[in-house]
């Protein structure tokens, strides 16, 4: 990804701009021009309104932008404040997310029924443990993933025990997701994010004065495209961010949504660990959502988004540290995310609905049939070469050993499944009353 240009900085706009100012505050210029929070690095590359110049036209913006924007607690290395704006697209997203992510009106069944609710968590968390990992460039393909969480097979290389490490860094925080946020909680984070692929000491440790201080690089220029504060600045730095992350101290509301995108922001950009502190940053954004009642984030996946686009991603990083620590472009883009994530999460369970109808459908007259069993039939009903065992039934549906076994071997007992021992363990397969189900169904 080519570093976008940078604007020349405020003070020396002004300066060049002294004879022209009448004009640029007279210019009725918005914020966000032609509708979009664009950066010089875009607005450059436009034509500009009226008689402006495009530098006059961006003097102009800025100052438009100034009048609304924000502090942030954050602060950069030299002691200077985040900012940000709240531009119509962004409470257009907020209210959105307010309105789709944290109530149960009109959810889908699938997610707000609890007996049912588990085999979507699962896939979620395991999505978004393969994808953050595939972001921090673990190699295992989305197929051996699955099927190492499905076979409950222990990890085999770093790639599959990075994404193994995600999956239960993920689960640690729904579990102490109304907790306050710590130094020592971000710490453990870290520890079960990180756990087998680093050296035991560097887990859950901020680097010091006596480590080579990390950078961030480029992917495609292996460029440094950031350097982090000094080492000797994270412990502070660290603490100032939970007291946001808990609300302590301040008089001005801030939405949660934009309060957890910006901890995702603030870790990445102090990026105070040996390694894995992008795979912390987007977890303390979920801790924040779930601490914040946004109970759908459970089943959403960003990570899976950001892979899809991962330049944008970088991108939104380097807008905001190139415009004067302004956040808005980091915000924009990551309520795009979210709202994208949204929508695939709506499609993925209007498909899964439809196939379960399907298998009711099929198994019409069947009685008997618990709501695991159901979807164990209707994925066999779409694949029939598919191959089950305990472990992976078990896994889905984060069940007993002796439930999963049950499950199993009652569909045996009346055909819908057959079983066979392959080494030590059992699997199952499409049986012969299925498959004459299937017949059935299609002639029909």
């Amino acid at each position: 990804m080519k570093a976008p240009l940078p604007p020349k900085p405020l003070h020396e706009l002004l300066v060049q701009e002294s004879d022209n100012l009448p004009k640029v505050f007279r210019a009725l210029v918005s914020p966000t021009p032609t509708g979009k929070y664009l950066h010089w690095d875009n607005l450059r590359q436009r034509t500009p309104p009226d008689d402006l110049t495009s530098e006059q036209w961006w003097l102009a913006v800025k100052f438009a932008r100034s009048g609304v924007q924000r502090d942030l607690p954050l602060k950069d290395k030299h002691g200077k404040p985040f900012t940000f704006n709240t531009p119509p697209l962004v409470t257009q997203y907020l209210h959105e997310i307010d309105s789709r992510a944290s109530g149960r009106i009109a959810m889908p069944s699938e997610v707000s029924n609890p007996e049912t609710n588990t085999r979507y968590l699962v896939r979620s968390l395991i999505e978004e443990a393969i994808t953050s990992s595939q972001l921090e460039g673990a190699s295992t393909t989305h197929k051996k993933a699955i099927e190492m969480f499905r076979s409950g097979k222990p990890p085999s290389n770093k790639s599959e025990q990075m994404i193994f490490n995600n999956l239960r860094g993920m689960e640690f925080i729904r579990q102490n997701q109304n907790e306050p946020l710590t130094p020592q909680l971000v710490l453990d984070i870290h520890t079960e994010m990180m756990r087998g692929t680093i050296d035991d000491a560097d887990l859950g440790r901020l680097q010091t004065l006596d480590d080579e201080r990390v950078n961030v690089v480029s992917n495609f220029t292996h460029k440094v495209v950031h350097e982090p504060p000094a080492a000797d600045q994270l412990e502070g730095r660290l603490k100032a961010m939970c007291e946001f992350a808990n609300i302590e101290g301040e008089t001005e509301f801030l939405h949660p949504v934009i309060r957890a995108i910006v901890l995702h922001l603030w870790l990445a950009y102090d990026h105070p660990f040996e390694d894995g502190s992008g795979r912390t940053a987007r977890a303390l954004f979920y801790w924040s959502m779930l601490n914040s009642g946004y109970w759908l984030f459970e089943f959403i996946s960003i990570s899976s988004i950001l892979r899809r686009a991962s330049g944008q991603y970088a991108r939104a990083y380097l807008y905001t540290e190139t415009d004067s620590n302004d956040a808005t472009y980091f915000l924009v883009h990551q309520l795009q995310v979210i709202h994208v994530a949204l929508q695939a999460l709506e499609g993925y369970l209007e498909r899964k609905t439809n196939e379960i109808r399907m298998a009711e459908k099929t198994l019409k007259g069947i009685s008997g049939i618990n709501h695991r069993q159901l979807a164990l039939l209707s994925h066999a009903l779409r694949k029939p070469n598919v191959d089950f065992t305990i472990n992976s039934h078990r896994s889905s549906h984060r069940i007993a050993y002796a439930t999963a076994r049950s499950d199993l071997l009652n569909l045996v007992k009346i055909e819908l499944l057959k079983q066979r021992t392959i080494g030590n363990a059992m699997h199952f397969s499409t049986g012969d009353a299925l498959y004459e189900l299937m017949s059935n169904a299609e002639k029909s």
